[in-house]
């Protein structure tokens, strides 16, 4: 279980970071996206 909340703390984790670069510096969030090939 303590293995789930971990997990789920660094996707919170990295979750927070994506709005944040979302809102702030737009470019560099869709780089992110595009070399991590996270979402759609």
């Amino acid at each position: 279980y303590s293995t789930q909340l971990g997990l789920k703390k660094l996707v919170g984790k990295r979750r927070r970071l994506l709005d944040y670069l979302y809102d702030n510096e737009i470019n560099r969030y869709r780089a992110i996206i595009k070399e991590l090939g996270i979402r759609k």
